[in-house]
């Protein structure tokens, strides 16, 4: 159940615990006004990413502050390098501006 996950302090084990990509294409973010905001390809060095948000989906249905907060305790380590490094992780700078105070956003997964 991907409610039963709980955030260790490295990224490659939080990640072993999430559902599997396999059948997404890629997972569409839009904004409030229904806009899309961003893609997450399912592609070598974005599927960790797509995994986290296709879990965050599945356990809050959008990308609230909530669902953010849980995002970058996923991301472990890599949250703290993308605090160091604005820009160096777009995935996780977008969680850190939702918990910023940056508008929820909706989550589309697009299926293969």
């Amino acid at each position: 159940m991907p409610d039963e996950i709980q955030p260790g302090a490295h990224f490659k084990d939080n990640l072993a615990q999430l559902p599997a990509i396999a059948g997404i294409r890629r997972i569409d973010l839009a904004d409030p006004s229904g806009a899309l905001v961003a893609s997450i390809e399912n592609q070598p060095g974005k599927q960790g990413s797509l995994a986290v948000y296709q879990h965050l989906n599945q356990r809050f249905g959008t990308l609230d502050r909530a669902a953010a907060e849980h995002g970058l305790a996923l991301f472990a380590e890599h949250t703290a390098d993308a605090r160091a490094r604005p820009g160096a992780h777009p995935n996780i700078d977008r969680l850190l501006a939702i918990v910023a105070g940056e508008p929820a956003l909706r989550i589309v997964v697009v299926p293969d």
